[in-house]
């Protein structure tokens, strides 16, 4: 698999985080931070879908999560 390198700035607070979770989790801190900005950006596209998407669904009577759990259970 090819990589790619970025720089980041973190200030101390977010680097103390970053380095706790590492060594919580026994994994180096690039693989906590691509694992978060991984996270971040799946959520981010979801996010996005789903402002497209909700107003076909509002359309068709979905106004909640709750409108959609019912209808799929």
């Amino acid at each position: 698999m090819k990589s790619n390198t970025i720089t980041i700035r973190l200030d101390d607070d977010l680097d103390r985080l970053l380095t706790r979770a590492s060594r919580r989790s026994g994994r180096n801190r690039s693989e906590v931070a691509r694992e978060a900005m991984r996270r971040q950006l799946r959520i981010t596209q979801f996010d996005a879908a789903r402002q497209r998407l909700m107003p076909f669904a509002e359309a068709r009577g979905y106004l909640t999560d709750e409108d959609v759990f019912a209808d799929v259970s």
